[in-house]
């Protein structure tokens, strides 16, 4: 499998908000009365170069409205980007104004594939640094498919809350067989319920929709801000419309150039990695449930993981139990933000002394954004599995995938297991992945800042050496320390790297370390 690297800083502001005892925000609907329009100057759509057949979507006008504290409009963009008649989609924006001189639009997105910006434009707006908010309209937005855009629909939520419960056992014949039906369900199921859409939320469209985006705020080049996901996004982006980049920051990159199979593999040894880290923390301190060496500390959670296989947690709720697929998604949450550590250490101690699962189900639900009455507040699941599925899918040959599970498990001992049979999930879909279209070295593009952390989890930072050296105008700037993605939650050298480049076009010497 691929973890979900969507789960990249929205899902760490969520966390960081669900342990500070904060509600998680809604979304950007207020009632009737408190929608108005916002009567105000706009700049005029920018029309040059509008590819043949859309020039009508490039030269739409917004109408803003008032939502909550914010401002959100509708954009209409093509189902698909290769045929003009066949229909129209809508993206959802939300933005914040520029408290001072306004220079542009800086468009964000916070990883996936699968999700929101408009999610995430609330949860952190307030963390961005003043020279952003000073100087940029910030603007989130849902990618096509994603939650309040046109999105993409397959279970209800019963059923979808029981798939993502199931465990499988696919290094026996019957496991993987089990495995693939489940797939099968999806696919099918996708597929009834979404239509066409399915086949159209690839990267490559999604980044079309950027420079959508760009025209219709008013912008002659795109300014852009991508974590995790976001960063292929954006260096997707880059190498279709080179000439119309301005200053792009992709922090928690993917490397472009890898196949998912090879993405597989290098999320399982950040994920490891990243649970080293927790361990020997947790060790060092007076109430870790985890004893002996960090090796002893390691197999311990691997022994919790495999309890929850042969017999679930049980938890307060008699309906529900954790299994080995909750357990595990209870525990990668954690680690995508050190501050989420001491939640894993009360899970652990649960799981371990008591033999209950209370701390591990809840940390799951947060993952999976499923909320207390079982419905979900996302669509992210359904996203993430479409987008992966026609951006590249992984071996689903049965040799070759348990040849691939033997060299993850070899390199993620604790983990790795998790990572492996990802071709799977794609098998069976209805659409064919697609052909790529852009330049992956993106040349003629100004300078684009990549960030990468030392001991990010979901994105290795190898992927941002990767990626830096594969843009032909990528400039490395390393963030040392643990979590997924840096800027907004790390230090100062981050901080002024990232709003010194947006905000004044300064280019941090390539090489940085923070």
């Amino acid at each position: 499998m691929r973890l979900d690297a969507r789960r990249t800083t929205g899902l760490r502001a969520t966390v960081a908000t669900l342990l500070g005892g904060v509600l998680l925000l809604t979304g950007c609907t207020a009632p009737p009365k408190e929608q108005v329009p916002v009567r105000s100057s706009e700049a005029s759509a920018v029309t040059d170069g509008a590819p043949e057949g859309f020039e009508e979507l490039y030269g739409q006008t917004l109408e803003w409205t008032g939502c909550d504290s914010y401002e959100c409009a509708t954009v209409t963009a093509p189902l698909s980007w290769d045929d003009p008649d066949a229909g129209t989609i809508e993206l959802d924006l939300v933005r914040t104004r520029a408290e001072g001189e306004k220079q542009g639009s800086l468009l964000i997105n916070p990883g996936g594939p699968g999700g929101s910006g408009t999610d995430f434009l609330r949860s952190v707006a307030s963390t961005f640094g003043k020279p952003l908010r000073q100087s940029f309209d910030i603007v989130g937005f849902d990618p096509r498919g994603v939650e309040g855009s046109t999105a993409v629909e397959c279970f209800d939520d019963a059923r979808k809350d029981e798939s993502l419960s199931k465990d499988f056992d696919p290094s026996t014949d019957a496991g993987l067989s089990a495995m693939a039906e489940e797939a099968r369900a999806w696919a099918e199921t996708c597929a009834e319920n979404t239509g066409d859409l399915l086949g159209e939320v690839d990267t490559q469209s999604a980044a079309r929709d950027l420079d959508l985006l760009r025209a219709v705020l008013g912008d002659e080049e795109l300014n852009y801000l991508g974590f995790s996901y976001g960063t292929q996004l954006g260096a997707t982006y880059a190498g279709l419309f080179p000439d119309r980049a301005g200053r792009l920051v992709l922090d928690g990159a993917i490397d472009t150039s890898l196949s998912a199979d090879e993405i597989s593999e290098g999320q399982a040894v950040g994920f490891e990695n990243a649970l080293r880290a927790y361990v020997t923390d947790c060790q060092a301190g007076a109430q870790c449930p985890l004893t002996g060496s960090a090796d002893d500390g390691m197999r311990q959670v691997r022994a919790v993981l495999d309890q929850a296989y042969e017999r679930p947690f049980p938890t307060s709720d008699p309906d529900r139990s954790v299994t080995q697929t909750l357990a595990f998604y209870g525990v990668a949450v954690t680690l995508y933000d050190q501050g989420s550590w001491p939640m894993l250490t009360q899970a652990l101690d649960e799981a371990i002394n008591e033999r209950t699962g209370d701390t591990l189900l809840y940390l799951a639900d947060v993952y999976n954004d499923r909320n207390a009455d079982g419905s979900f507040s996302t669509n992210s699941s359904e996203a993430f599995r479409a987008v992966n599925c026609l951006d590249g899918a992984g071996d689903s040959d049965p040799d070759a995938m348990r040849a691939q599970a033997a060299e993850i498990e070899e390199a993620a001992p604790t983990v790795g297991s998790f990572f492996a049979y990802g071709g799977v999930a794609c098998a069976d879909w209805p659409y064919p992945p697609v052909e790529q279209e852009f330049d992956l070295h993106a040349e003629g593009a100004p300078p684009i800042v990549v960030i990468g952390t030392t001991n990010d989890p979901a994105t290795p930072y190898v992927w941002a050496e990767g990626l830096a050296d594969t843009l032909s105008s990528g400039v490395l700037v390393t963030y040392e320390g643990e979590g997924h993605t840096a800027y907004g939650h790390s230090n100062e050298c981050v901080s002024d790297a990232v709003e010194s480049y947006l905000v004044d076009g300064e280019v941090p010497e390539d090489g940085t370390t923070c």
